[in-house]
């Protein structure tokens, strides 16, 4: 929600406090040290429990071999495993804290601590190598190379007289220190920087840097400069590359100002910029204070769960998958079973109402073809940032580099949403294909947002019964009506399946998710309703088809647009033109069409679809999802049953639901199925192996322990024991409603 809040606290709470170290173990934080007042510093250990809001002081163990951390400030607090290290910093020599005598340190500690909360104590490992020179307001960060599983602790940096900018390594395994030989043009020397590792590069952003004169930098640096260059180092290679140098300009204010004294923070491949102050040497009284949130995607995001399927209908999908951190949107594709004719023309049609990329903390936009751009896919290189701009539907902008900065518009306080900035028109110039030049990360505003339904899980508390309506509309912000709540309450979360293949108690067979490789070359086997009785209608209409090779043309993905939320009421789909149907599936070298000019399809009855997702973000569109694969309606056949509710009793579950909102017919009977643990799902996890645990004419049934015992506990997203419910009429059964009711991890693991 881009939207700061002021937790409520309790316990020994510390006092404020500057320079101090700082760590995030799960979700407790340790800080130690730092200066309480002017010349007045600290070696006090506070954590804090986040999930509690909960403070307390933790006092370790002395080291068996010389005496605890000197109080300080400005000096480095790293976690690794159960450990903390502590590297140097600056301590006052006086007794009088009104009379700072400073003294630059050079000291290595290790703090470990116990599972969860508390620690054991401090101790002076025994290093080899020489120490690096004493420092204050350095950086220290740990990286262990996947291949050799190694960790090694990276110095760099900070201040002592004059500021440093030389590399120390640490190898933790011996505890040796070394000075590792780096490529590529070093950073200016600077302190009160900030370093964070994503992947296998360490980013170093900003701090105090020496104010040049004629080009020359003094020894002693007497007048300084606070500095927005950006760089990072390849820890595998040790090569440095700039990313935005300290002289470049920045006319349109796209880049995060000069500022020292800031924090950043690594959630997944993103970096978050928050405050800091700048300034001059010479204009202590003119120093500015950054109120201001930035962030830098720095690779593209990650694939997306598979595409789940909420409801059907006999022209219509609603869909939802797992939502990705830190995205933009959502790229949603489909391909059919059978061909699909492409657009001999492409006149103006408009555009689907749930498929443009809408602003954050805004529901889906209807957005007019006229104001709607074109969305090319970008062309990704590695470590080249100048590679920029794309637009994606609803004037919303996406910096399609492999550095991708962008500005967050924060509130303080929770207010209405401020949407401010979210139709900026690209102000640079554009070549052909929409690719803004520029020889910097492009920096692009947006909106802050309101207090949101979480996409995935709403909760409910103290109710003994929960409501699951999977024919319920799902809006922007929803992804579907799922419930979690209390340890007394049932959890459960709904969706609709179609062409799942279940049987009874005595017959069981699986439910199918395709994976992407197979689908390259061949069109997989449609799945069919079986309920382990004769269905002719079904059967002579719907025939199994056998595996067997096709054209490039049939497995055309087609478009069903770009969502901004993680679900999305599927009716349509864009087609396109003869010309493109060749290029279309080369990702990485072709442009997403204009939505505008395009011909939409509309979903056929009966038909079996594949489903695809991807995520996007300022580094551009990542890799797809799984395959999933679900069937229309045919016509004639009952809708899935709705309003499933689970009923929680001492010895059992009560399961309920409502008729469908289209019988078509009378219905005749309801089937209900349960999940299970199985031989064939230990080999295949995705194969759902369901066995039927109720048929008959009422609305309601309950699932004995002994049913519940045997029950397969799905980790497809959150624990959940999986239910299906369906109904039949004279023509046979229709869709099934699938519930998932979730589990408390204790709960799944004991089943």
């Amino acid at each position: 929600t881009n939207q700061w809040f002021l937790p409520a606290v309790r316990g020994d709470i510390p006092p404020g406090c500057a320079a101090h170290g700082f760590v995030c173990d799960g979700t407790r934080i340790l800080v130690f040290g730092g200066m309480v007042e002017y010349g007045r510093y600290s070696n006090d250990l506070y954590e804090l429990q986040a999930s509690r809001w909960l403070w307390k002081k933790v006092k370790p163990q002395a080291p068996s071999t010389g005496s605890a951390p000197c109080p300080r400030l400005g000096h480095s607090f790293s976690l690794y495993g159960n450990k903390c290290y502590l590297f140097g910093g600056l301590a006052n020599e006086s007794e009088d804290s009104n009379n700072n005598v400073p003294r630059y340190l050079n000291d290595f500690y290790e703090l470990e601590l116990q599972h969860g909360s508390g620690v054991v104590g401090w101790s002076i490992p025994v290093t080899k190598g020489v120490l690096p020179s004493p420092r204050e307001s350095h950086t220290a960060i740990i990286y262990c190379r996947k291949d050799l599983g190694s960790p090694k602790m990276y110095i760099f940096g900070g201040m002592c007289g004059c500021r440093l900018n030389d590399l120390w390594e640490l190898d933790i395994e011996t505890m040796t220190w070394s000075r590792p030989e780096t490529k590529g043009t070093v950073p200016l020397p600077r302190s009160l920087h900030t370093a964070n590792v994503i992947g296998n590069k360490m980013y170093v952003f900003g701090g105090w840097v020496p104010q040049s004169a004629g080009g020359e930098i003094s020894a002693h640096d007497g007048e300084w400069k606070c500095t927005g260059s950006f760089s990072y180092l390849n820890l595998d290679t040790t090569e440095w590359i700039g990313l935005i140098s300290d002289c470049q300009e920045d006319k349109s204010n796209s880049l995060p100002g000069p500022r020292a004294g800031h924090c950043a923070v690594a959630v997944g491949t993103r970096l978050y910029i928050w405050s800091g102050r700048d300034g001059y040497r010479k204009a202590w009284n003119n120093q500015v204070c950054c109120k201001d949130l930035w962030y830098l995607d720095t690779e593209k995001p990650p694939a997306p769960s598979q595409v789940q399927l909420i409801r059907a209908t006999t022209n219509s999908f609603q869909v939802k998958w797992d939502e990705v951190p830190t995205v933009e949107g959502y790229l949603l594709q489909l391909h059919a079973d059978s061909p699909v004719t492409s657009a001999a023309g492409i006149p103006s049609t408009g555009v689907p109402e749930t498929s443009v990329l809408s602003p954050q903390g805004v529901s889906a936009v209807h957005q007019s073809p006229q104001s709607l751009p074109s969305v090319p896919y970008p062309e990704m290189k590695a470590d080249h940032p100048s590679q920029t701009n794309n637009v994606f539907p609803n004037n919303v902008q996406l910096s399609l580099s492999s550095n991708s900065l962008q500005k967050v518009e924060g509130k303080e306080k929770v207010a209405a949403p401020e949407n401010k900035n979210t139709q900026e028109t690209v102000r640079n110039h554009t070549d052909a294909t929409g690719f803004k030049e520029s020889n910097a990360p492009s920096v692009l505003p947006v909106c802050t947002s309101s207090p949101q339904t979480s996409a995935n899980v709403g909760e409910l508390h103290d109710l003994d019964k929960r409501t699951v309506n999977p024919d319920a509309s799902v809006s922007s912000t929803v992804s579907s009506t799922q419930t979690m709540v209390t340890q007394q309450a049932v959890k459960t979360e709904s969706s609709s399946t179609n062409g799942a293949v279940v049987k009874d108690e005595t017959s069981l067979t699986t439910f199918n998710s395709k994976s992407e490789a197979a689908e390259t070359a061949y069109i997989m086997p449609s799945t069919r309703v079986n309920t382990g009785q004769t269905n002719d209608s079904h059967s002579s209409k719907t025939p199994q088809r056998q595996t067997a090779p096709v054209k490039t043309r049939d497995r055309q993905w087609y478009d069903v647009g770009i969502f901004k939320n993680n679900s999305a009421v599927v009716s349509q789909f864009y087609l396109l033109p003869e010309e493109m149907l060749t290029i279309s599936n080369k990702m990485e070298s072709s442009n997403v069409p204009d939505y505008r000019l395009l011909k939409k399809q509309d979903l056929f009855p009966g038909t079996v679809y594949k489903f695809r997702v991807a995520a996007i973000n300022g580094c551009g569109v990542g890799p797809f999802s799984k395959i999933s694969e679900f069937k229309t309606c045919i016509p004639g056949f009952p809708g899935a049953p709705s309003t499933v509710k689970i009923s929680k009793s001492v010895d059992c579950i009560h399961l309920s639901w409502e008729p469908p909102a289209s019988p078509s017919g009378n219905i005749l009977e309801y089937s209900a199925y349960l999940a299970i643990r199985s031989t064939q799902l230990q080999e295949n996890p995705s194969q759902l192996v369901f066995m039927r645990i109720y048929c008959g004419l009422k609305t309601s049934c309950v699932v004995t322990a002994a049913q519940l015992s045997n029950a397969h506990v799905d980790y497809t997203s959150r624990p959940a024991i999986v239910f299906r419910i369906s109904a039949k009429n004279e023509r046979g059964y229709g869709p099934a409603t699938q519930v998932r009711w979730l589990q408390d991890l204790k709960t799944s693991s004991s089943k």
